[in-house]
């Protein structure tokens, strides 16, 4: 086979997997997008099991770098990869000019492969070892990308180290004229910039961003605080009053009700009512695909737990335990050792009373346009969704909440 020949087939065969990798990273930016901006999204088709799980992956802060998707970096190299094969050409274009320092394109194309597949190994570690979830997804580009690299390095000396050794030689050489350096280093800011704020704004990133702002209450365990009774805060009759509307299998209100256990003891006339919103097809007829299931089971039964003066507690212990049968929910309640009487709190959770509370809450929240979770409610303001926890705090005070010790 002539040398024209090989050229053409190792463009082939490399064309057809960088347009396969293309399309799976683009559908993983779906996947991230849908994961971490659509709260109503449902579980995509690769997240199959509790370990199999590419939405999971997608809501990790290891699913980033420098601020910025792991998917959208692979469409990136996809894309430079694509220009590296038509090089050759674009470089005829007057204004193209400057990509004649791309000297060795194979050379590029089998670095920038071996490169990604060994960075592919070490997030796949990531994944086993750390987030305990595997995407498939992502493992398809992690052979997409060692296929792309061994096409490429065929009849390259040296294999990969010469392939390495010559992409690092032909940078230096595109180096020494000092327009291209000039370019280089206006490029290099210019995309150090946009890194930075990437990083620091975590605009791509909700996880990253979750981790900085509520990293301490995400961690905790609800149960922690010591909260008891049915009253959280000031018993005061003009106390201000926080309302939160919430759904027991939510993260997000997982977070925010340690935030609210926490931020109701540093002031001195702040009360907490907690109401339940929960996103469960068996008592929220609203919804029309189950997202939570579980949820209306342990608001009947934390409602019935007020009516033996232990709401707090329970209501902790669920957010930490998330029990999602009445079975499991009964088992917990009793190893919890908060002296409840069983038999009774079963029966009033089933009672028509206990389940009308709970459907007057949604019917309230669902009147006011709160069909999310969580939101909270001072006198007439609906915020949806976790504020920063010092965000929260302004948020008090704008609305009468006094410090027990100045905050700012």
């Amino acid at each position: 086979m002539d040398e024209n020949k090989i050229k053409l087939t190792k463009n082939i065969l490399i064309s057809t997997f960088v347009i396969l990798g293309l399309i799976v990273s683009i559908d993983l930016a779906y996947i991230y997008y849908q994961a971490n901006f659509n709260q109503y999204s449902l579980p995509s088709f690769c997240s199959v099991s509790e370990f199999i799980d590419c939405d999971g992956v997608a809501k990790t802060t290891e699913s980033q770098f420098f601020g910025i998707p792991l998917a959208y970096w692979g469409i990136f190299l996809y894309l430079f990869i694509i220009m590296l094969l038509l090089v050759d050409r674009l470089k005829k274009v007057p204004f193209l000019k400057f990509l004649e320092v791309f000297k060795n394109k194979y050379h590029y194309i089998a670095s920038l492969g071996i490169i990604s597949f060994t960075i592919s190994m070490i997030l796949l570690c990531v994944s086993l070892f750390v987030i305990n979830k595997i995407c498939y997804m992502c493992a398809i580009t992690y052979v997409i990308d060692l296929c792309i690299a061994l096409i490429a390095v065929k009849g390259i000396e040296g294999n990969f180290i010469g392939a390495i050794k010559q992409s690092w030689n032909d940078f230096l050489d595109a180096l020494k004229p000092l327009p291209y350096r000039i370019a280089f280093i206006v490029v290099m800011i210019c995309a150090c910039s946009f890194l930075g704020w990437a990083y620091v704004s975590a605009k791509f990133s909700p996880a990253l961003k979750f981790k900085r702002e509520y990293g301490e209450f995400a961690k905790a365990k609800p149960t922690s605080y010591g909260t008891q009774g049915n009253v959280l805060g000031s018993k005061d009759k003009g106390a201000v009053v926080l309302e939160i509307y919430s759904d027991y299998m939510c993260p997000m209100c997982h977070t925010c009700n340690n935030m609210l256990n926490k931020v109701v003891s540093e002031f001195e006339n702040l009360r907490i009512e907690a109401h339940s919103l929960p996103l469960d097809t068996s008592c929220n007829k609203y919804l029309k695909q189950e997202f939570h299931h579980g949820s209306c089971t342990m608001a009947h039964y934390a409602e019935a737990a007020r009516l033996q003066g232990k709401f707090w507690e329970v209501n902790n212990l669920f957010f930490e335990k998330k029990p999602e049968t009445e079975e499991e929910v009964i088992n917990i309640l009793k190893d919890s050792g908060y002296n409840l009487d069983i038999d009774k709190l079963q029966k009033d959770a089933n009672s028509p009373e206990i389940q009308k509370l709970v459907q007057d809450d949604i019917q309230y929240a669902v009147a006011n346009k709160q069909v999310g979770t969580p939101s909270m409610k001072m006198d007439k303001d609906f915020e949806m969704g976790v504020q920063g926890y010092h965000q929260l705090k302004k948020w008090i005070i704008e609305h009468g909440g006094k410090p027990k010790y100045k905050l700012f």
